[in-house]
């Protein structure tokens, strides 16, 4: 199953995000991919706080991964720096990706070849409208 959704502001894209968020379950990754500054923080935020995390939620752009606690665990990761796959063993990937929370993966192209082969994708894009946005998000199977 695939949906798309245009969007004219961050909040309809926060509120495409919750309602996404209320779909998933432990074990589910949602990669997101698109160009900086095109909204998977924001989408990652507001769908995190969706699954009834309380703390502030914040990019984990130094750190790669930061771990919350909400309905159940959920990790929120931004690999834009990571070099090697060596990085993400590190860090214990695996652990996250087949534990018992909810995964979400920023820049999720850079680390492509470590992913299951059922994921979330989620596509953002600019689009001609200010502060538009085009999200796709594509279901695991597809």
């Amino acid at each position: 199953m695939i949906k798309e959704f245009h969007t004219a502001s961050e909040k309809e894209t926060k509120e495409i995000a919750g309602d996404f968020a209320a779909e998933l379950k432990p074990g589910d990754i949602v990669c997101l991919y698109g160009d900086l500054g095109c909204g998977k923080t924001a989408f990652s935020q507001a769908a995190i706080e969706a699954l009834g995390v309380t703390e502030m939620v914040t990019s984990p752009t130094f750190t790669i991964v930061r771990e919350y606690e909400g309905k159940f665990p959920v990790y929120h990761f931004d690999v834009y720096r990571v070099h090697s796959e060596e990085d993400m063993f590190e860090i214990g990937y695996e652990d996250y990706f087949y534990g018992k929370g909810v995964c979400f993966i920023e820049w999720a192209e850079l680390i492509e070849e470590l992913l299951p082969e059922k994921v979330y994708k989620i596509y953002l894009q600019y689009t001609d409208e200010e502060d538009g946005r085009m999200i796709r998000i594509e279901y695991p199977g597809n």
